[in-house]
């Protein structure tokens, strides 16, 4: 365990609990893989800043295999379903907040549906900054509900069970955090390309037209470059 920050059982708490969430990110992770730039990752450090169960990087390894990955999360028992569930995976998942603690130094990073929970994006900033060799690349995923009409709505669900508070940052703030830290900065809309599915067990918008425009007008992959 690193960390200086407080950490937890796991961050989500309700009856569906972890397992329905990691399964609803599937679909948007095999699109970010399927967008990257990066095509050969076999010499590769991966991290993964709030990997949660570890599902992504596993999936990464199984289309794009890399050298080795860390996946750091605040969830003690997230992380230690994680390790239970590598196999013999190049992959270490850690319990920490700070990946410019760790002794290694990565080529490329991620960061899925985490964003909103961290409200110091400076510091994140700075903490990737340390983290990333130079070249290093960040993909971080961001959906920008501060024109949603549903944004208090969805708030407020998330916080019925997060051990995190949900912030609505705009673009602007998360672009210029990363901007101040020297990083190169690239955005693209991130697109569904298949059927949405719609759950009742995962309700966060009033209404569905407020998740369809939340899924085809204010979803993003931001792509930072450390210099």
């Amino acid at each position: 365990m690193i960390t200086n920050e407080q950490s937890y059982d796991v961050w989500w708490n309700n009856a569906e609990g972890e397992s329905v969430m990691e399964e609803g990110h599937l679909k948007g992770w095999q699109q970010l893989i399927s967008t990257m730039k990066e095509e050969d990752l076999s010499n590769c450090s991966v991290l993964d800043f709030g990997c949660n169960r570890g599902g992504f990087l596993r999936l990464l390894h199984q289309a794009k295999p890399f050298k080795e990955a860390v996946g750091i999360d605040l969830g003690w028992e997230s992380v230690a379903i994680a390790n239970e569930r590598k196999g013999n995976l190049p992959i270490d998942y850690v319990v920490s907040g700070s990946p410019e603690q760790l002794e290694k130094k990565f080529d490329l990073a991620f960061c899925l549906s985490v964003i909103y929970l961290i409200d110091d994006l400076k510091t994140h900033a700075w903490k990737l900054s340390r983290a990333l060799k130079p070249g290093g690349v960040y993909y971080a995923t961001y959906n920008d509900l501060s024109s949603n009409p549903s944004k208090d709505y969805f708030k407020e669900e998330i916080e019925k069970y997060s051990h995190l508070k949900a912030n609505i940052h705009s673009l602007d703030d998360i672009a210029s955090a990363f901007m101040n830290e020297g990083f190169q900065v690239e955005i693209k809309r991130r697109i569904p390309t298949d059927f949405i599915a719609i759950s009742a067990q995962e309700k966060y918008f009033r209404t569905l037209s407020d998740e369809l425009m939340s899924a085809y007008e204010s979803s993003y992959i931001f792509r930072f470059t450390r210099p």
